[in-house]
C-alpha cells in the first residue's frame, strides 16, 4: 500500500496578515498629527479604539447656522460628568459671539470661555489617547488640527483607611490608597515645605502607569535622585500594575532574597523616609510607597518606636532577638540533640531522649515535617477570607500539633521549638525582610543536619559576607554595622531620646546631615539650667 502524504491548506495571506495590518495601522494612527477635519479626526479615533462603548464623542453646533463643530471626547467612568456639562459645555453652549474658526480661536477658548484650572494643548493622536483614556477631557474644533486637553478626573475609589498590616497603637491610622494624588496629598499634609519637589512620569507601553518621585531637593543626595531617575526611565516594559512591579525591576541586586527597596503604605513612614534624605516612589494603582535607598536596619524599624518614649525603642532590641530565634532556633535543635549532645545537662538529655523514643523520623525529618506544615497553615491562612482565616490557622496548628505528637510523629519538644519560631518570626515590622529568613532557616537546618554546630557557623558566615556585600542605590546594605558608624547607632537597636539624635544617617544625607536647629539649646541643656535654677532658689 502506498502511503499518501497529507498537505495541509496554506492559510490565506490575507488572514495571516489581517492582525498584523490592524496593528500596525493602530500604530500610524497613534503617530499622526490631527487633522484640521473634524470628522476626519473623530473617524480615526474610534476606529483606533474599536468603537468601544465607553469611549463618548459629543458633537454640538455652534452658533445658529453651525459656523463652527466642536467635538467633546472623553472616557465614560473616569472623568467628572458634572464638571464636564457645567463648566466646559455650557460655558461654549452659551457663548453669543461665535462665527467661523477663525473668529473662534483656541486661544480664546482656552483663556477666556472655558472655566476650569488646568488646560493644556496637544496636536498629534497619541497625547488625544493618553489624555481621554486618563480621565481627561479633548475638545477638538473643525477646522483646527490641535486640541485642547482638559482635567476632568474622577473615578470611584477607596477612601482613606487604616493601613491593614502597619498597624499601630500610638500614631497616625491613615494608610496610602489606590489613588496617586491623594497618596500625593496626605505626603503634603505632613511636609509644608517648598523644597519637596514630586516628579510625575508615565511608565509602561500600555498602561502608562503614572509614577511619583518624591523628594526633598535641599536634603536627598542629587546622585541619588539621578539614579532613582534614569533606572525608572530605563523600564521598558508594556505594564505596570503595582509598585512590586518597579521595585523588581529597580532593585541592585535581582537574585538575593533580601529586599533592598522597602516599601510602606504608611504615609507618615514615607514621610519620615523623605525627612531624612531618602527618595521615595508612588504608583498610580497601588496603596503602597517605595523607600530609597534601604537599609537592613530600617526594616526592623517600626513607626511607633517613634511616638512612645525612646524607653520603648527596648522592644526594637526584641525584634533582633526574635530575629536571631527565627533564623536558628530549629537548626540549633537539630545539631545539639543530633552532634552535641554533651552540651546538655543530663536530665533535660534524657527528658528529650524519653520524648524521641518511638518517633521513627531523625531530628532533621522530623523538623521539617513542622516547618512545612506551619508554612502550608499560614499561607493557608492568608489567603482565607479574613473572618475563617486566623481561626484556620490556630485550630489547624493546635490539631495538628496534637495529633502529631500523640501520632508518635513529632516530639512535644520539636512542637515547642517551631510553635517559638513562628512566634519569633511575626515580631518583623516589614512582611518583606522575613521572607529571606524563613528560606535560610530550612538551609541552615540541612547544614545543622550534616555538620552539626560548624555547618551553622559556615551558613552564618555566608549569610553576614552576602549581606555586607549588597548595596541599595550605592549605600552599603548593612550601614552602620558595615562599615561601622558609631554616631549612627542612635537609632539601630536601641533609640536614643529625639533631642540627642541631631544628624541624620551620614550616606543618605549627605552634606546637610543635620536635622535638629543647632542654635537651638538642647534638653540636656535645658535639664541643666533647670537645676542650676533649683539650687539657686534652694540656697535662698
Amino acid at each position: 500500500m502506498r502511503r499518501t502524504k497529507r498537505t495541509k491548506k496554506p492559510i490565506p495571506i490575507t488572514k495571516q496578515n489581517s492582525s498584523n495590518q490592524s496593528r500596525n495601522e493602530q500604530r500610524k494612527t497613534s503617530s499622526l498629527p490631527l487633522f484640521s477635519t473634524l470628522a476626519k479626526n473623530i473617524d480615526e479615533i474610534l476606529k483606533a479604539v474599536g468603537y468601544s462603548s465607553d469611549v463618548t464623542v459629543r458633537q454640538v453646533c455652534l452658533g445658529e447656522k453651525c459656523q463652527s463643530k466642536v467635538a467633546f471626547v472623553f472616557t465614560d467612568g473616569l472623568v467628572d460628568e458634572g464638571i464636564i456639562n457645567e463648566f466646559i459645555i455650557s460655558p461654549i453652549m452659551n457663548k453669543d459671539d461665535v462665527l467661523a474658526v477663525s473668529q473662534f480661536p483656541l486661544d480664546e477658548l482656552q483663556k477666556m470661555v472655558l472655566q476650569v484650572g488646568n488646560v493644556e494643548r496637544l496636536s498629534d493622536f497619541e497625547s488625544l489617547f493618553t489624555s481621554i483614556l486618563s480621565g481627561d477631557t479633548v475638545i477638538l474644533v473643525d477646522g483646527s488640527d490641535e486640541g485642547i486637553v482638559i482635567d476632568t478626573k474622577s473615578w470611584e475609589g477607596r477612601n482613606v483607611t487604616e493601613p491593614q498590616t502597619q498597624t499601630v497603637i500610638r500614631g497616625p491610622h491613615e494608610g496610602f490608597t489606590e489613588g496617586l494624588r491623594v497618596n500625593t496629598s496626605l505626603i503634603r499634609r505632613r511636609i509644608k515645605d517648598k523644597n519637596l519637589w514630586i516628579e510625575t512620569r508615565q511608565i509602561g507601553n500600555r498602561t502608562k502607569t503614572d509614577v511619583a518621585i518624591l523628594y526633598m531637593k535641599d536634603i536627598a543626595d542629587e546622585q541619588v535622585v539621578n539614579e532613582v531617575r534614569s533606572r525608572l526611565e530605563k523600564i521598558q516594559i508594556d505594564s505596570i500594575l503595582d509598585s512590586g512591579n518597579i521595585e523588581e525591576l529597580i532593585q541592585d541586586n535581582t537574585f538575593t532574597p533580601f529586599p533592598t527597596v522597602h516599601n510602606s503604605e504608611r504615609p507618615d513612614a514615607v514621610a519620615a523616609g523623605i525627612l531624612e534624605g531618602r527618595v521615595a516612589i508612588l504608583v498610580d494603582g497601588s496603596p503602597y510607597g517605595l523607600i530609597v535607598p534601604a537599609l537592613f536596619a530600617q526594616f526592623l524599624q517600626a513607626p511607633e518606636d517613634y511616638y512612645q518614649r525612646f524607653d520603648f525603642g527596648f522592644i526594637r532590641f526584641l525584634r533582633y532577638i526574635g530575629m536571631l530565634i527565627s533564623l536558628l532556633a530549629p537548626s540549633l535543635y537539630i545539631a545539639v540533640t543530633t552532634f552535641h549532645q554533651e552540651m546538655l545537662k543530663t536530665t533535660l538529655l534524657i527528658s528529650i531522649a524519653a520524648q524521641r523514643e518511638g518517633i521513627p523520623f531523625p531530628a532533621f525529618v522530623e523538623a521539617l515535617i513542622m516547618e512545612i506544615t506551619f508554612e502550608l497553615l499560614r499561607e493557608a491562612g492568608i489567603r482565607m477570607p479574613r473572618a475563617i482565616g486566623p481561626a484556620i490557622s490556630i485550630v489547624g496548628a493546635l490539631v495538628l500539633g496534637e495529633a502529631a505528637v500523640s501520632a508518635s510523629l513529632v516530639s512535644p519538644a520539636m512542637v515547642i521549638v517551631v510553635s517559638i519560631t513562628a512566634i519569633s518570626g511575626f515580631t518583623f515590622p516589614s512582611f518583606s525582610i522575613g521572607i529571606p529568613f524563613r528560606l535560610f532557616r530550612f538551609v541552615l537546618m540541612a547544614l545543622a543536619a550534616s555538620f552539626g554546630l560548624f555547618g551553622i557557623i559556615i551558613g552564618l558566615i555566608a549569610i553576614i559576607i552576602h549581606l555586607c556585600s549588597l548595596q541599595s542605590f550605592g549605600v552599603p546594605y548593612m550601614y552602620p554595622f558595615a562599615p561601622f558608624n558609631f554616631n549612627d547607632q542612635k537609632d539601630v537597636i536601641f533609640r536614643v531620646p529625639l533631642w540627642m539624635m541631631k544628624t541624620r544617617p551620614q550616606p543618605i544625607a549627605g552634606d546637610y546631615s543635620f536635622r535638629m536647629n543647632q542654635s537651638d539649646s538642647s534638653q540636656k541643656d535645658r535639664n541643666r539650667q533647670l537645676k542650676r535654677r533649683n539650687s539657686h532658689e534652694s540656697s535662698d
